[in-house]
């Protein structure tokens, strides 16, 4: 098996730069994206065959100098991104562009860069986009970002059905609680640590590894046959929103054996059973003979 490229993006340091750690573990070349110099420097210098590139994502002319650098990747990460915090009443125009412009207009400029080189070369490849909870369901104050990571989502699939011809796989991870990158600040008070570790099923907050082993996935030929998905790595906190709220003990009794008139179309009386299996006139339509 020949040697594999790999592109990074954001990843001067947290998830990014553990991805591309990863990577370059398992032998790969590996770009390493950022906008911060030193940051993609020092996580290139840790990796055995690693190049810094210094561009933002949504500058198409820079992004096309890094390929002309590092060559045309055979897997892609799109993992930088921003974000703005505010409920959207207060936020202003120029914080909702921002976000918008590196996290969905630069994941664009990647990815359409890497698949026009990918195209001409008559080559196959993978893009693993990234994506987050919040563009699954709203969080507080955080509409601009969590519409450009819903975005990111439908763009996904997008992707795949356009380039799936060329042998271009598309798929994204959409992080739930992660304890890493951006989220660090938030995990460093233990009362705020504790009550989120309480609402996911798994009992736990995300790790690095986590992510790293879902983008490994999808960025190998165990997922050959994927594509368009947006996989959920978040313990199972999204699905788990319904069941963390508030609600009375009292109404989990309903249908359950209470008064006989909980319990209609349950096998209460006669005339609850019309049309399930009662007097032959309840059956017309249902039964043996004309």
């Amino acid at each position: 098996m020949s040697k594999r490229t790999v592109l990074v993006t954001g990843a001067g340091r947290g998830i990014g730069a553990a991805l591309a750690r990863m990577f370059g573990a398992e032998g790969a070349r590996v770009g390493v994206l950022d906008v911060d110099t030193d940051g993609a420097t020092a996580v290139a210098d840790d990796i055995a065959d690693g190049v810094a590139l210094v561009a933002s994502t949504n500058d198409e002319d820079a992004v096309v100098a890094a390929l002309e650098t590092l060559g045309t990747p055979d897997v892609v990460v799109n993992n930088a991104g921003i974000v703005r915090f505010g409920p959207l009443v207060e936020l202003s125009v120029d914080d909702w562009r921002a976000v918008v412009d590196l996290n969905l207009t630069g994941t664009f400029v990647v990815s359409r860069a890497v698949a026009t080189r990918l195209q001409a070369e008559g080559r196959a490849g993978c893009i693993v986009n990234v994506t987050s909870m919040n563009g699954v369901a709203p969080g507080p104050n955080a509409g601009a970002y969590g519409s450009t990571k819903a975005a990111i989502a439908l763009l996904t699939q997008q992707m795949a059905l356009e380039w799936g011809g060329d042998g271009i796989r598309v798929n994204a991870i959409a992080p739930g609680l992660i304890d890493a990158g951006m989220s660090e600040p938030i995990y460093a008070d233990p009362v705020t640590r504790a009550a989120r570790e309480g609402k996911v099923p798994l009992g736990r907050l995300g790790t690095e590894a986590d992510i790293c082993g879902a983008v490994r996935f999808l960025a190998s030929d165990d997922s050959a046959y994927v594509t368009g998905q947006n996989l959920l790595v978040d313990g199972g906190v999204t699905m788990a929103m319904i069941a963390n709220l508030p609600r009375p003990q009292a109404v989990d009794n309903v249908g359950h054996g209470g008064r006989e008139e909980d319990n209609i179309g349950h096998g209460g009386r006669e005339e609850d059973n019309v049309g399930h299996g009662g007097r032959e006139e309840d059956n017309v339509g249902h039964g043996d003979d004309g």
